[in-house]
């Protein structure tokens, strides 16, 4: 059973293990973080919950504001998610994107957005699952081992009812 809680900085080095055993060009057009890589420079631990299998990191999601703009305040953003391939298809992802949509409500949000590559199919259609829909293409925006590749903003509306 997968369970939940915030992050720590004691987490950071395991977190960018995650990080680095998820990355590849197909869902991250940034390069691969190098080994001391603070997770926590632009993301307070706060705004991560972790996720554990039998008491044992195996993944994560970011929750961060799109903007610094006072009139976007009431919308919420997944700044990254990651999941150890050994425990990918054993509904962990789920439980965070659903942890995630939790949180952003319980912040006040009014939205949730992300952005995800057009090449992550299997992030898409968790996404998808948990009731994000389409908002956006950014045609050709990132140029990716050779190819263009379409960056896709997703969203879900937290308003009651």
């Amino acid at each position: 059973m997968t369970t939940l809680r915030r992050a720590t900085r004691d987490d950071e080095r395991r977190l960018a293990a995650l990080d680095r055993a998820t990355w590849s060009p197909a869902v991250a057009p940034v390069p691969l973080w190098p080994d001391d890589v603070d997770l926590f420079a632009h993301d307070a631990p706060e705004d991560v919950l972790v996720a554990e299998l039998d008491g044992a990191v195996v993944g994560y999601v970011k929750l961060r504001r799109p903007t610094a703009v006072a009139a976007n305040r009431h919308v919420l953003q997944v700044g990254g998610l990651a999941v150890d391939p050994a425990a990918q298809r054993r509904g962990v992802g789920r439980v965070l994107v659903a942890a995630a949509i939790e949180e952003a409500r319980r912040r006040g949000a009014r939205r949730l957005t992300l952005y995800v590559l057009a090449t992550n199919h299997g992030a898409r259609a968790l996404y998808a699952d948990c009731g994000f829909a389409v908002e956006g293409v950014r045609r050709g925006e990132f140029l990716l081992e050779g190819r263009y590749v379409d960056d896709v903003l997703m969203a879900v509306s937290l308003e009651p009812g």
